[in-house]
């Protein structure tokens, strides 16, 4: 279960919208019950997406052995419109960042323009375990769904429970 406030969910929201129509994409900092796999947010790090020409090469060949084919003819040429790409210095600035908070990224969010708030086949090829995946469908430059996700045993997406509560109760 992801655990977050109202006001988180709103910041996420707005970036997802003031990207469009590229994808955002951003870090969960929080805390992870490792006995209950509970997350509870604390801060969301925005990033901004660095997909350019040099990731894609890579991540197509990576996402081809995984089954994903790109780029055949008849496809579209991938884009910041429907990939993203945190940049590694911005993950290693997050983890220290929340290394001196007592904090440890619990997730990843990106938006997915005028696509449904469900994993893609690269979302689950670059996705690690124990983290949550935040998906904000954004439709037409307004967030209308949010679902969070997260990798079972056989690296599979499963829908995770996502609380958004009042920060009183956090």
């Amino acid at each position: 279960m992801l655990q977050m406030s109202v006001a988180h969910l709103q910041q996420i929201c707005a970036h997802a919208q003031r990207t469009y129509p590229e994808e955002c994409c951003g870090l969960l900092l929080g805390q992870l019950d490792l006995m209950t796999e509970q997350k509870k947010l604390v801060e969301v790090w925005e990033t901004l997406n660095a997909w350019n020409s040099e990731v894609k090469e890579i991540m197509t060949s990576l996402i081809s052995e995984t089954s994903e084919k790109t780029d055949e003819p008849g496809q579209k040429s991938h884009a910041k419109s429907d990939r993203y790409w945190i940049d590694p210095k911005d993950l290693l600035a997050a983890q220290r960042h929340g290394r001196d908070r007592h904090l440890d990224i619990i997730g990843i969010y990106h938006s997915h323009p005028d696509h449904r708030a469900v994993p893609s086949e690269c979302d689950r090829a670059m996705a690690w375990s124990r983290y949550s995946y935040l998906i904000i469908s954004v439709d037409h430059g307004s967030a209308i769904d949010y679902r969070s996700w997260c990798l079972d045993d056989q690296h599979r997406f499963q829908s995770e429970l996502l609380k958004v509560i009042e920060p009183s109760s956090l």
